[in-house]
């Protein structure tokens, strides 16, 4: 393999390696904080409420009420439990952006952007899930655990790629090849990526 695809590749391997590592601390912390003050925090206040909100705004007559951890109403209501929350989605895009080749301001303004793309997508499979189950129990299922949560980990994964494009920073393929190509004769292929690791 010739000297600048092996540095190619192996810049990715450590980037994949990083990303899962990221992702497998973040989760554990999250498993460890079950049943506290976080987790009720980011369920009941971040999830729970303001979907009863938006229940209550486009279907008043619902009369929704947040209660603990579940979206309740009569006619029947959700029960939103730990992964329910978008969380895991959040987890996977902290931890790409913390990986990604990309100055740390565009990584922190790209997460920041995402967050609120994660709690509107997830938002949007609570109210899609709350109106099935009242109208079609029979479709819940394949919904809430097939069809949502990878709409949920694409639409997440597709505004990720936007960014690095609306970023302007080179990546795939030909990535190590435009850095040698800016650079003078002479200076590292090293030196030259250490600005976006």
């Amino acid at each position: 393999m010739p000297a600048p695809r092996f540095e190619l590749a192996r810049g990715w391997m450590g980037r994949v390696i990083g990303f899962a590592a990221v992702f497998a601390v973040l989760q554990l912390s999250w498993q460890a904080l079950a049943g506290g003050a976080i987790e009720r925090f980011v369920i009941h206040d971040a999830t729970v409420v303001p979907a009863t909100w938006l229940v209550n705004s486009i279907t008043p007559a619902v009369h929704a009420n947040a209660v603990d951890r579940t979206l309740a109403a009569p006619g029947g209501g959700l029960n939103i439990l730990n992964g329910c929350e978008g969380i895991e989605a959040l987890f996977l895009l902290f931890a790409a952006f913390a990986v990604a080749p990309l100055p740390w301001r565009s990584r922190c303004t790209g997460f920041l952007l995402g967050v609120a793309v994660v709690f509107i997508v997830n938002q949007a499979r609570i109210l899609i899930l709350f109106y099935t189950y009242r109208t079609d129990p029979a479709l819940f299922d394949p919904l809430h655990g097939i069809v949502t949560p990878i709409v949920v980990v694409f639409t997440v994964s597709a505004y990720f790629y936007l960014w690095l494009i609306h970023a302007g920073r080179p990546f795939g393929r030909d990535y190590l090849h435009r850095e040698r190509s800016r650079q003078p004769k002479g200076q590292s292929t090293n030196r030259s990526r250490s600005k976006f690791s």
